[in-house]
């Protein structure tokens, strides 16, 4: 139930978790053949090797297990709990910081395996899990397992995405698969509450901007910025922001990999409505780690 008593919707179908569990291990099998003979102190992002985000990867799959379980990640990391629940999205990367500190583990071979049982595990629990049983997440947000199974799906096709990239080869990402992100991850974790995520310290603006975010592959969802609360709402037939995408770019772009205007002219976005131009003020509080 939501914080005036009124029993929530339910958004994710039952093919839309299918797609999301089913469709990690199939990611994860093209991702390791990418880096099976890859330098693994090759470096894809501005910080990290091929070796770094594997094991970023893998930390993300021991964290989950015990988000599904309910038992203690197997991270060798003190004080991750309240690491965890004391994370914004502004310092996502603190933390990411501080957990590859502590798992040191950097021997591809070794990460690949690991990662590869792991993932195999959060596949036999998705089979018999309850897609809307929520768990606590990043920040004390409430996110029931759909979601966390499609942030798993969207973190290997990201940084995939980067690997490909600092080799020099191609990634390829399901649209159907990326649609999830917001579908799915993003409309469910405002649906159930998103704690102290998206906190930040810059000067609330009143009042209300509604946006609806429609994939070329999905339903159009509308989320509205309303003080400073970003909520979910009925569809608004004239909002202020209406964004239509390429669901594979408009990930990349949100975590900052693709620029805005690149996906423009690339008609992979179209950005409308009554009020278009608050798009960056809505933007400012709806962010992404990038």
């Amino acid at each position: 139930m939501d914080q005036g008593g009124r029993v929530r919707p339910v958004s994710t179908r039952p093919d839309q978790w299918h797609r999301a569990w089913s469709s990690v291990p199939d990611v994860l099998d093209r991702l390791l053949a990418l880096v099976k003979d890859a330098p693994p102190d090759r470096a894809v992002t501005a910080d990290w090797t091929v070796a770094d985000t594997v094991a970023h990867l893998s930390t993300i799959a021991i964290k989950d297990i015990g988000l599904v379980t309910g038992t203690v990640p197997d991270l060798p990391v003190p004080g991750l709990h309240e690491l965890v629940l004391g994370t914004t999205v502004d310092t996502v990367a603190e933390m990411n910081r501080q957990v590859l500190r502590g798992f040191t583990e950097r021997e591809l071979p070794v990460l690949t395996d690991r990662l590869r049982a792991d993932v195999a595990e959060l596949t036999r629990l998705a089979e018999s899990a309850d897609p809307l049983r929520e768990v606590t997440w990043l920040g004390g947000a409430r996110l029931p397992l759909a979601g966390l199974y499609v942030h798993l799906l969207n973190e290997l096709n990201i940084h995939a995405w980067d690997i490909a990239r600092g080799l020099g080869a191609e990634w390829e990402t399901d649209p159907r698969d990326a649609a999830l992100f917001v579908d799915v991850f993003l409309t469910e974790v405002i649906r159930c509450g998103y704690g102290r995520l998206l906190d930040h310290d810059r000067p609330v603006r009143p009042g209300r901007i509604s946006a609806i975010f429609h994939s070329h592959t999905g339903d159009p969802v509308t989320f509205a910025l309303i003080d400073g609360r970003v909520v979910l709402e009925p569809t608004d037939p004239r909002p202020d922001i209406r964004l239509r995408y390429d669901p594979t770019t408009f990930n990349l772009m949100l975590f900052g990999r693709v620029n805005r205007i690149r996906a423009v002219l690339g008609r992979k976005l179209s950005v409308g409505g009554r009020r278009p131009w608050l798009l960056p003020t809505f933007m400012q509080t709806m962010r992404l780690p990038s």
